[in-house]
């Protein structure tokens, strides 16, 4: 431990030499790990909410596709199942307001859909109007905010997928309650099943996909498994799975993206890692004849290997810890705007330090030729050059 702070005046000398390269280098480490911590984060924010799902609820689909319609009475036959606490259906509304080319998410659900999700946080007198008028909505946050909905409100709602039997255009809604979320996007417009299914032209009786509620999640499989059973062979087979999956599966589908990001910062850091080592392979060539007096006063192999390793990694490290903290200052700052639409962008604590290894590792390999090279110098032959 001793030889080991013995080293530090040697090592303010060596940073203190050339202060330009030394920024520079430091610099490039700065960018390179800002980046990785903002890729970090869009990482996250794009998949982090497959691990806050209920581990309690199932989703039955279409066995073809998700967008596949299926008949609302396997909604009643699921409720029947014993080891099924509660049911509810959804149906995409594929909704309009104002402007055709902006979709809203809204879909037609059951009355007990928000028992089922505890993290929507709705009032209870608002979820009370709301049960209590058919044609009411709950809307999310952020859409009350973007366009400056309250409680009281009349909307005029399009589809672009239904038509009314009675020829009108709009489905006019009122705003019973506003909801938030602390783990989603509050982004979504929730309507009555009933009142949706009794205005329509054709298509009536029909649900987009069963969500439930088991009484025991151990039993997710098993259940799973005696829902798809009871509508197999039939038109309109199912498959059912928990939602953590089909989260997952949408998650999947921008694997590509992840596949992407993990070239980049690959990229990012390979240039980072010569930048590094030319800076420490050009520090050991100026300072040989410094080198072979260390030697020569008692300084072993060891000691100038340590040496050499030391700077490298105090130099990655530096960069690493004033890069991921100004990524943490910029996802800091966008947070808030980007919550409704990216409620996770933020760096996870693993991403941080899976950099801060990195880094680490980076330093090592940076400095590991140009220590052994001190190491193997030679001090006749190094004092003999000068």
């Amino acid at each position: 431990m001793a030889g080991l702070f013995s080293l530090l005046p040697l090592l303010g000398a060596a940073f203190s030499r050339h202060r330009a390269r030394l920024f520079f280098t430091v610099a490039s480490i700065v960018v390179a790990f800002m980046l990785f911590g903002l890729l970090g984060a869009v990482r996250f924010a794009l998949t982090g909410g497959v691990e806050v799902v209920g581990q309690d609820r199932i989703i039955t689909t279409g066995k073809v596709s998700i967008i596949e319609r299926l008949p609302r009475s396997y909604l009643t036959q699921v409720r029947q199942l014993s080891e099924v606490r509660q049911a509810s259906s959804l149906c995409w509304f594929g909704g309009i307001y104002q402007d055709p080319r902006k979709q809203l998410v809204v879909f037609a659900i059951d009355p007990n859909y928000f028992s089922m999700y505890p993290q929507l946080k709705v009032s209870q007198a608002g979820l009370s109007d709301w049960q209590g008028d058919r044609a009411a909505a709950v809307v999310g946050q952020a859409l009350a905010t973007q366009y400056g909905w309250k409680v009281g409100d009349l909307i005029p709602l399009k589809s672009n997928i239904y038509r009314r039997k009675d020829q009108a255009v709009a489905w006019p809604i009122k705003v019973a309650a506003i909801y938030s979320a602390d783990d989603q996007p509050a982004n979504t417009i929730f309507i009555h099943y009933d009142y949706f299914n009794e205005s329509l032209a054709s298509g009536r009786d029909q649900i987009g996909w069963v969500v439930s509620q088991l009484k025991h999640p151990g039993q997710a499989a098993q259940v799973s498994s005696a829902i798809d059973a009871l509508f197999a062979n039939s038109r309109q087979e199912t498959k059912t799975s928990t939602e953590k999956a089909v989260a997952q599966s949408f998650a999947n589908q921008i694997g590509n993206i992840g596949a992407i990001l993990t070239f980049i910062v690959t990229a990012v850091f390979f240039a980072m890692l010569l930048v590094t080592a030319n800076t420490m392979a050009q520090s050991v060539r100026e300072r040989t004849p410094e080198l072979a007096v260390l030697k020569t006063l008692g300084f072993n192999d060891g000691a100038v290997m340590l040496l050499i390793l030391s700077e490298s990694l105090v130099i990655t490290l530096l960069g690493a810890v004033v890069g991921l903290g100004v990524a943490w200052l910029i996802t800091s700052a966008l947070e808030p705007s980007l919550h409704a639409v990216l409620p996770f962008f933020r760096i996870p604590p693993s991403t941080a330090l899976q950099g801060l290894v990195v880094a680490a590792g980076l330093g090592l390999a940076a400095g590991l030729v140009p220590g052994w090279l001190a190491m193997r110098l030679k001090i006749v032959s190094a004092l003999r050059a000068v």
